[in-house]
């Protein structure tokens, strides 16, 4: 059965609940990382799949309007009817970067530049909220859903 001794006393006790709890804590947190870093990666897939959807109805549309202007043109013979190719060539220029280039490597890169180098521009207005400010919103709000509608 083993001696009075043998038996771990309460404070070794208390102290491998709190190694325990602590590691535990450590987990949540890892996973909760993990979760969130995983949903902004799939975020970010689906709004590169956006930019490649658009850009097939841009360019889609840019040959359609571009065959077009020139046969205009060619009855016409005015520059001035090729006009809207040069804008419609930036912007279809500016998807295909967005869909299939480096444009999301830039932005990543100009993202990081600015955390390391301008921290300032990332503060909020009036700073983070406290818990007084939330619970006093709160109870604000919760106010005025107790107030009937012809009391408002």
């Amino acid at each position: 059965m083993g001696s009075f001794f043998s038996h771990p006393t309460g404070a070794e006790v208390l102290k491998k609940n709190q190694e325990y709890i602590s590691e535990m804590n450590k987990i949540k947190m890892e996973r909760w990382i993990q979760m969130h870093y995983q949903i902004k990666e799939r975020e970010t897939a689906l709004q590169i799949s956006r930019a490649r959807e658009l850009f097939y109805w841009l360019g889609s549309f840019y040959c359609v309007a571009t065959v077009g202007l020139i046969g205009r043109y060619n009855s016409t013979r005015r520059f001035a009817v090729l006009g809207p190719i040069v804008p419609l060539t930036f912007l279809v220029a500016y998807y295909a970067d967005l869909a299939y280039g480096t444009k999301v490597h830039r932005i990543i890169a100009e993202a990081e530049m600015i955390m390391q180098h301008e921290p300032e521009l990332l503060e909020w207005p009036s700073g983070l909220p406290t818990v007084s400010e939330i619970d006093s919103a709160r109870m604000e709000n919760d106010d005025k859903v107790r107030l009937h509608p012809h009391q408002l």
